[in-house]
């Protein structure tokens, strides 16, 4: 796979390492500022949303998630402010990050943590939450229609440019109806979970098939994208179980094992994962395994048995621990200098 390929926050080589020292204008880390950071808003407020389902069953306190939101919160205000700085001053840099064949689809990790935030602070704020919900479920449908429709007409996006990250723009409608019953619209809900559902029946073939027959693999530093796989089946279990209030429904059942699937088969692949570099590509991990931790929590509560409550404290713990990993690799990298850099 040729270099174009890595998206745009892979952790710089030392070429890269080596134009960031150069003086350059103040501004000029803007030019390089990767749109797919908002996946660090997913993964906190996905892990928020992880640990206030274990705090509704009781087994563990509400604080744990509250905190989690706020911090979330903050992260996505910060990036917000850096994003739309990046469009102000380095309009260019940002409109063809946008039209970038592989970074095209982590726009969506943009509106996606908006609706994830949505359902974290339905609760906490349900005002804000129920615009916030509004913005993100509409925003994610036009994002849907743009990117597929790019796809459809760009003759430059080829077979092998697909990777995982494809689940995002598309798949990422079922994340929509998480908090509809609370702050937004049922009926809204169930159009974007049949869009999410749909493409994602679609996608999938066409996904394992490039990672299974495909000629040229999956560059290493885009294997971590390899989890995105796991966040589908997830979601769309809490998002069943939030539109039709069934907690033990046959569908439920279905797409918990088609997680465990994807989880084990991620698990699997561990010494491979373990030689990939350090990037953004990262954070794909997290916000995955904090839906898989969530949909584990929600089936534990619907079947008490002891095999389920102890799959989804396993989950738990593992997604924090992943979460706070990559939070701490990606804070090292910044004060290194590793993000913003040319590729």
């Amino acid at each position: 796979m040729t270099r174009p390929l890595v998206v745009a926050a892979d952790i710089a080589s030392p070429a890269a390492n080596a134009v960031d020292a150069r003086p350059r204008p103040a501004d000029g880390w803007l030019a390089h500022l990767p749109v797919s950071l908002f996946a660090s808003v997913m993964g906190i407020g996905g892990l928020s949303l992880a640990w206030r389902r274990a705090a509704a069953t009781q087994l563990a306190p509400e604080w744990i998630g509250q905190a989690l939101f706020w911090f979330a919160l903050a992260v996505f205000v910060a990036l917000v402010a850096l994003y739309a700085a990046k469009w102000a001053v380095r309009p260019a840099a940002a409109l063809n990050e946008a039209r970038h064949p592989i970074k095209m689809p982590f726009l969506s990790t943009i509106t996606i943590a908006v609706l994830v935030l949505a359902t974290a602070g339905s609760e906490l704020m349900p005002v804000a939450a129920q615009a916030m919900w509004w913005i993100g479920a509409i925003g994610q449908l036009a994002l849907t229609i743009g990117i597929v429709s790019a796809w459809f007409s760009r003759p430059e996006i080829v077979p092998t440019m697909v990777t995982p990250a494809w689940f995002i723009p598309v798949v990422g409608n079922i994340v929509t109806p998480l908090a509809a019953r609370a702050v937004g619209s049922l009926e809204f809900a169930w159009l974007a979970f049949g869009v999410g559902i749909t493409f994602w029946v679609g996608l999938l073939p066409l996904v394992l098939q490039r990672l299974l027959l495909a000629e040229t693999p999956l560059p290493l530093k885009l294997t971590p994208t390899l989890a995105i796989a796991i966040a589908p089946p997830a979601v769309a279990l809490l998002s069943w179980q939030s539109l039709t209030g069934e907690g033990d429904a046959p569908a439920t059942r279905v797409l918990f094992g088609a997680m465990l699937a994807f989880l084990a088969l991620l698990l699997a692949q561990v010494r491979l994962l373990r030689n990939v570099p350090f990037g953004m590509p990262y954070w794909a991990y997290t916000f995955p395994l904090a839906a898989a931790a969530a949909a584990s929590v929600a089936v534990a509560a619907a079947r008490p048995y002891s095999a389920y409550t102890a799959l989804a404290w396993a989950l738990l713990v593992l997604s924090s621990t992943v979460v706070a990993a990559v939070g701490a690799l990606t804070l090292r990298a910044a004060v290194r200098r590793e993000i913003c850099v040319p590729e």
